[in-house]
């Protein structure tokens, strides 16, 4: 079976928001922030898997648009969480970075579904 890239990177990406969840609720006793970055970070590998299931080209695209709008509702909480002081600049962009290349993947494989004219 043929590796699916996007799947391996956004259950990668899921596992460290798990971690980072942790990490601001056991450290930095954050609750609030914390709990958005975790449903939302970890949402886009789950719509990823949902959208490979999917039982039609339709179920496909439907599944990976929101996977891509989670990954940028991810991105913003990134965003927040660095500019809030509560994640350091360096360790926020290695996210960010993760957090773009999921986009750009998923981003790429839309714009190849709807030139198949779906």
């Amino acid at each position: 079976m043929k590796e699916n890239v996007v799947a391996i990177k956004s259950y990668a990406f899921a596992l460290r928001i798990v971690n980072l969840y942790k990490y601001l609720v056991n450290e930095k006793h954050e609750y609030v922030l914390s709990k958005q970055i975790l449903r939302s970070g970890t949402a886009i590998g789950a719509n990823i898997e949902e959208a490979i299931g999917g039982q039609s080209n339709k179920d496909f695209v439907s599944k990976l648009s929101v996977a891509y709008k989670e990954a940028r509702e991810t991105r913003y909480w990134i965003n927040l969480l660095r500019d809030t002081k509560y994640l350091k600049p360096n360790f926020a962009e290695s996210l960010l970075v993760d957090c773009e290349e999921i986009c750009r993947i998923i981003g790429k494989i839309q714009t190849t579904m709807k030139n198949k004219n779906l």
